[in-house]
């Protein structure tokens, strides 16, 4: 069996202005996946970017 989570398991996740949440792409590490939400900021995209850890749910206040 083949589970890509332990492999990748770090998503960037995006939230757009209706509150809706998207996962931009799975990263084998932290430090990659927040590479690409400091890519995304430092290019003026608007949404909320953020990390996440499979099986952890961040809560948006």
């Amino acid at each position: 069996m083949n589970d890509s989570g332990a492999l990748l398991p770090w998503l960037v996740i995006r939230q757009d202005d209706n509150g809706n949440r998207y996962r931009v792409g799975r990263y084998a590490t932290r430090a990659e996946a927040q590479k690409v939400v400091d890519s995304l900021g430092d290019r003026g995209h608007k949404q909320l970017y953020w990390v996440e850890r499979i099986g952890q749910t961040a809560t948006m206040n």
